[in-house]
């Protein structure tokens, strides 16, 4: 009798898990819609604010362990170390394979270690798991234009402007590459 309760105890903190994991995910779902419906009408300075409040909320994995992990990769980024961010972001998606910025964030570091090919990999993760994130389809533009192919670039910078129209780098890089593409080197 001892065991079947123990089981019924862990079948039911289980369930109680995934009802509380699946309550957290619809609630920021619903709140990146709110954010996501608001941006394309909204003036610069609340774009920005928009914007932020939309990468906090990618940022946020569910579980304290893992947002160290993507902490720290991206600490190790910025100190110029992508290797270890690898390491680092390696180590949260093996936990949380789930989590679209632990890709995101690992296709990064692949980028800067020059790694285009697992940073393209890493990319497909995040568009399948988050298919608005601009951030990722800028990352994939970058990645096309490194390996000198501008039309393709240029068609996934415009696929990350139709999700996020205040992307000024991105802007600019579609004015380049349309010259560039039509003929117009400048």
């Amino acid at each position: 009798m001892k065991a079947i309760n123990a089981l019924h105890n862990t079948i039911v903190a289980a369930i109680v898990a995934i009802f509380l994991c699946a309550s957290a995910v619809s609630a920021q779902t619903a709140a990146l819609d709110d954010l996501f419906d608001r941006l394309p009408a909204a003036e610069a300075r609340e774009a920005d604010k928009i914007t932020r409040e939309i990468w906090i909320e990618w940022s946020k994995s569910g579980s304290p362990s893992m947002d160290l992990l993507l902490e720290r990769g991206r600490d190790a980024m910025s100190a110029g170390m992508p290797d270890v961010a690898v390491e680092h972001l390696t180590a949260l998606i093996d936990h949380a394979p789930e989590f679209a910025e632990g890709w995101n964030a690992r296709a990064t570091a692949y980028f800067q270690t020059g790694d285009f090919g697992p940073s393209i990999s890493d990319i497909g993760h995040v568009l399948t798991l988050n298919p608005r994130h601009w951030g990722a389809l800028s990352g994939l533009g970058m990645i096309f234009e490194q390996l000198e192919q501008p039309k393709k670039a240029l068609d996934v910078y415009r696929a990350a402007l139709a999700i996020n129209p205040h992307l000024n780098d991105v802007k600019e890089s579609v004015e380049r590459l349309e010259k560039t593409v039509a003929g117009q080197d400048l």
